[in-house]
Parts: C-alpha cells; sequence; structure tokens
C-alpha cells in the first residue's frame, strides 16, 4: 500500500482538473523544481519497490494538476545506476499520473545537433546492464510491446511547444541509453554514431520501459549539453562545461514544459496505456501472494 506524507502546504485547493488525471514531470540534471509549480504539497510515496529519490511536488500550473520528480533528488544524490525507477514509476502511478514529461541532459552524436539544442526523442537503444529494468519476474512473467517507446501525442505536443517559442529542435531522434557514471570513449561514441544515433544519456530508456509496463504514456526532451567526445573540436566531456550549457537550457526547458501544459489534450487518444493490458502470461493462481500484491499496486493484475 502507498503510505503518502503532507509535509508542505500551500493555501488554496487545486483547481480543477481539465485533464485526466495529474500531468507527471520528471526533472533530470539541473532540472530539480519546475517554475509556474504553485506548489500545494510534497508527498512521500512508500512502493513495494521502495522510496523514490524525492518527495514528490504536487500542485497546479495554471490550473493543470502536475506532480513533479527530481529523478536525481534535490542535490543530485543518486548515479544514474542507483535510481531506484521502480518506486519513481510506480509512486506516480498511485498517484494518478497517466502522461510523463521526461527531460534529460544528453551527449550529441550528430553535428547539426548543437549544444544547447532541444531534441524530441522518438526512439531508444538501451545498453544498460546493471537496473531493474521491469516491474514482472519473482514468479510472474510478462511480456510488453515496446517497438514505439514514445508517446506519439505527447512527442508532437513536445515539438509544437519548441517550433512556437522558436526555439532550436531537432523532431525525432534516437537516445543511446548507457550505464554511466563515467562519459562514452571515442571508439564508443563513434561506434554509436555509425548506428545513425542522435544523442547519448544514462535514464531515460529504463524510465521507458517501466512506463510502457504500467501504462503511463511517456515523452523525452533531451537537451543537449555537449558533443560527447567524438568531435574533434569538442574532444573532452567536462562537468563544468556541461553544467554551462544545461544552465541555458533549464530556462528553455521550462519555458517548454509551460507551453506543453497548457496544450495537452483532455482526453488521453494514444493507445500506449492499453499495451499493458495482456502483458501478463503466468497463471494468476501460480503467482507468489508478495509478488501478486506488487502487481495489484500497479493494476497489473486483479
Amino acid at each position: 500500500m502507498a503510505v503518502a506524507k503532507s509535509v508542505r502546504k500551500t493555501s488554496g485547493p487545486l483547481k480543477k482538473p481539465s485533464v485526466e488525471g495529474p500531468i507527471g514531470v520528471i526533472g533530470g540534471s539541473g532540472l530539480y523544481q519546475m517554475d509556474g509549480l504553485v506548489v500545494q504539497e510534497e508527498r512521500v510515496v512508500e512502493t513495494p519497490w521502495g522510496i523514490p529519490s524525492d518527495p514528490y511536488i504536487m500542485g497546479n500550473v495554471e490550473g493543470i494538476p502536475v506532480v513533479f520528480l527530481s529523478r536525481h533528488g534535490k542535490g543530485h544524490r543518486y548515479l544514474p545506476t542507483e535510481i531506484n525507477y521502480r518506486a519513481n514509476l510506480a509512486g506516480l502511478k498511485s498517484l494518478g499520473v497517466k502522461r510523463i514529461f521526461s527531460v534529460s541532459a544528453v551527449g550529441s552524436l550528430k553535428e547539426e545537433i548543437v549544444p544547447g539544442d532541444m531534441v524530441v526523442i522518438d526512439d531508444f537503444i538501451d545498453l544498460t546492464r546493471q537496473r531493474p529494468m521491469s516491474f514482472y519476474g519473482s514468479g510472474a512473467v510478462g511480456h510488453t510491446p515496446f517497438g514505439h517507446p514514445i508517446c506519439p501525442e505527447l512527442s508532437g505536443v513536445l515539438g509544437k511547444s519548441c517550433k512556437d517559442l522558436d526555439l532550436s529542435y531537432h523532431a525525432g531522434g534516437t537516445y543511446i541509453c548507457m550505464e554511466g557514471p563515467a562519459f562514452s570513449t571515442r571508439a564508443e561514441s563513434n561506434l554509436y554514431r555509425s548506428w545513425g544515433a542522435s544523442v547519448i544519456g544514462m535514464t531515460n530508456a529504463t524510465e521507458a520501459r517501466l512506463a510502457r509496463e504500467i501504462g503511463i504514456c511517456y515523452a523525452t526532451l533531451a537537451l543537449a549539453t555537449d558533443y560527447d567526445c567524438w568531435h574533434p573540436g569538442h574532444d573532452m566531456v567536462t562537468v563544468q562545461e556541461v553544467i554551462r550549457i544545461m544552465n541555458q537550457n533549464v530556462k528553455s526547458a521550462n519555458e517548454i514544459l509551460l507551453h506543453a501544459l497548457r496544450n495537452v489534450p483532455s482526453r488521453l487518444a494514444c493507445t500506449c496505456g492499453k499495451t499493458s493490458e495482456n502483458a501478463l502470461i503466468t497463471d494468476p493462481k501460480r503467482i507468489p501472494g508478495k509478488t501478486l500484491d506488487r502487481l495489484r499496486f500497479l493494476g497489473l493484475c486483479q
């Protein structure tokens, strides 16, 4: 069961929702809070997978219910591999979130994606190997379709927001998700370029897989901060340079999120939420009680 604990409130109730459930926003490196979010409360949610990265910041943006989560926690405390992705996503699900905008700092693998540009991702190559990436297991087998990992409805909203705001962005692109925390070798970077990938990061493929398993729409706004290490004029990634560009990008990201929230359709029209409906293969009568409780927490089993 979810144990919710309110630790801070502002005066006044949330305005009447105009969308199905609150919109989830996951902030990555540099985006630890969201401009324009009128905070109602900070809520700690205990899930069967443990405690999420940070308390969920719940409130509204111009009357639109929003749940914000800092992926790495306040002060950037968790390595990409240390993030409790399952708790993060399960907590959002328990709070009624059906759609997530994810913001992520990335390295560019293409000349035309200049540091400072935005990329609205449409696919992933997942190279992670040390982190749990499924809610199934422990006596329950489920296989969820993941051929189109990004919600087309949400990515369309992000792209339109970038265009309307006249920001430099790229519609579509493949995100390489590496384990980290070290950046790539030059050989690795050139290999990923030969695959036609657009950007490289360390978090979003894991989030996207888990979101799809539990029927939450998911879209990534990638913020290019560097040229990884393949570019002859930018042959070494430094944290200082990444932070400098990241701080510039955060302002744009907040503008994009505000515009996107204003333009999210009031009703879901995509099929992302339906892919989890028939994923479970195991006979529920054969699933251990503890595992069954976990699946029920997520609505994956009766």
